[in-house]
């Protein structure tokens, strides 16, 4: 065999590895991000059907990722979560992260100031999520669950982070049954783009009775330097607030968000 044949050969051989590496990767994401969703411990049999893998794949994945203190025991029945190393590679990130290290401050600030629950929020996907919150000292509360991802028109949040699109992509990048309320309602998807539409316009968004018919949610964005929306400051206040009170929890927002916004 000649030098090239030789390296065409193992070029082909690698080739042909790559896929599997490739599929090996996605499914360590897959179990991890199955675990994210869950928001408990699974067993590795449990997760290998959430994620259509093969058992003996899946604790193999398991095993390696215990190994590493991505993930721990947790449970007596063999339930595994995330472990010491997942909590320092995410305390890395929010101490190096530039929103990140001045957000929690601001949202402790708005809801000292409103009695209110103050939330960042952002994109992840197709959904949105909270990633962090602070309750107020007002009577009213909401649970809310840091990290759950929800459908975007359920939210006034996701009025503003999909202004970066337009009208056909936002068709095609929100699935049909999110357009569905946790009630049955279905939400008209040409209202949801005019809203869309306005809160770009406007600079925020104000949604009420939509997941709870009790809340009123208020939005405004956080801009990266282009004028892209790179998350959410959002107030969940009582739905019967009147206009007014509105106006000046907003007054209070807007200013919030520019100073998180980059410049």
């Amino acid at each position: 065999m000649s030098m090239v044949e030789a390296a065409s050969s193992r070029s082909g051989t690698k080739a042909a590895r790559e896929p599997d590496r490739q599929r090996g990767i996605d499914r360590v994401i897959a179990v991890l991000e199955a675990l994210q969703r869950h928001h408990a411990p699974m067993r590795a049999g449990e997760i290998a059907r959430s994620i259509g893998a093969p058992r003996s794949t899946c604790y193999e994945i398991v095993n390696r990722l215990l190994e590493a203190e991505i993930l721990e025991p947790a449970g007596a029945e063999g339930q595994v979560y995330f472990g010491r190393a997942s909590y320092l590679f995410g305390r890395a990130y929010a101490e190096n992260n530039a929103l990140h290290r001045r957000v929690g401050g601001v949202l402790e600030s708005l809801a000292a100031q409103t009695g209110a629950m103050a939330q960042f929020c952002a994109l992840r996907g197709n959904k949105y999520l909270v990633l962090e919150s602070r309750s107020g000292s007002g009577l009213f509360r909401i649970t809310v669950d840091v990290g759950v991802e929800v459908p975007l028109p359920w939210t006034a949040s996701g009025r503003l982070l999909l202004s970066h699109l337009d009208a056909q992509e936002i068709r095609d990048f929100i699935p049909p049954e999110d357009f569905v309320l946790p009630t049955g309602e279905q939400l008209s998807v040409d209202q949801f783009l005019a809203e869309v539409e306005a809160a770009a316009r406007e600079g925020y968004s104000v949604t009420r009775n939509l997941v709870d018919i009790f809340a009123t949610c208020l939005a405004v964005p956080i801009l990266r330097q282009d004028g892209s929306v790179a998350g959410t400051l959002c107030l969940v206040v009582p739905a019967e607030l009147v206009a007014e009170q509105r106006r000046e929890l907003l007054d209070l927002l807007i200013p919030a968000a520019r100073q998180l916004s980059a410049h």
